[in-house]
């Protein structure tokens, strides 16, 4: 599931309109006014309807003759959608997304390194060692690192032999992308190889239970590395003070 083009007016244009209905801007139910919102943004009707249509494939919005363009509810919204992700995680929605994020990998990944000890090829095995030297070799760049990671997962899903949790990873990818995102603009995390070595290690060893166990601690570490940067965030909840 790909991200929508950011470049040119039509790109533009849909980031903008998405980013204000997720952000709140406009309510459920509400009418948008396609003339004006084409004066105040300088595009074209032309532009602008084939942004929305954008948007309606979204969830975002939808028409209906003698109504118009609306905003559809939030129970609509394709929210596995990458700019959906990224949008609530602008808009100041980054904790609860990624709460929810941190519930569904716990629930599905501790159990796929599990099967993926049981069912491993040596071509998983392959596509899971390449995804971790591309880690090793990531130093820095924020952008590889998150890639490298999102391959291993993926690799990961596909070790289990199963082709619906292969298919998962059209839910946890954009997630994860979103998070690896916000952890490298706000902390320098700690080396993450060592953690995904251990779960490749008792993968290759077709030690379920302890690919298990790897995994959920690789899980609780990703977890404490967003707890550091959830206070720099917008919309995070505050700590409380501590008591003296």
């Amino acid at each position: 599931m790909a991200s929508y083009s950011q470049r040119g007016v039509h790109g533009q244009v849909v980031h903008r309109l998405g980013a204000r209905i997720v952000r709140g801007e406009y309510a459920e139910g509400d009418t948008l006014d396609v003339k004006a919102l084409g004066q105040e943004l300088d595009v074209s009707l032309t532009v602008l309807r084939e942004s929305l249509k954008v948007l309606a494939g979204k969830g975002l919005v939808d028409a209906r003759q003698k109504r118009g363009t609306f905003v559809r509810a939030r129970s609509a919204w394709n929210l596995l959608d990458p700019d959906v992700i990224h949008w609530r995680a602008e808009g100041g929605d980054s904790h609860q997304l990624m709460r929810d994020l941190a519930d569904v990998r716990t629930i599905v990944e501790p159990a796929a390194a599990y099967r993926a000890a049981l069912r491993r090829t040596e071509d998983d095995l392959a596509a899971l060692d390449a995804a971790l030297s591309a880690m090793a070799g990531s130093r820095g760049d924020s952008a590889a690192a998150a890639e490298a990671d999102a391959a291993f997962h993926r690799a990961l899903l596909a070790a289990t032999g199963n082709e619906l949790l292969e298919r998962l990873e059209l839910l946890l990818e954009p997630g994860l992308r979103e998070r690896d995102r916000l952890v490298h603009t706000h902390l320098a995390a700690a080396d993450p190889v060592p953690s995904h070595r251990a779960v490749l290690t008792a993968v290759r060893e077709r030690d379920a239970p302890r690919a298990q166990l790897a995994m959920l601690e690789l899980l609780a570490k990703a977890s404490d590395d967003f707890g550091l940067i959830e206070p720099h965030l917008k919309g995070a909840p505050e700590v409380p003070a501590a008591r003296s």
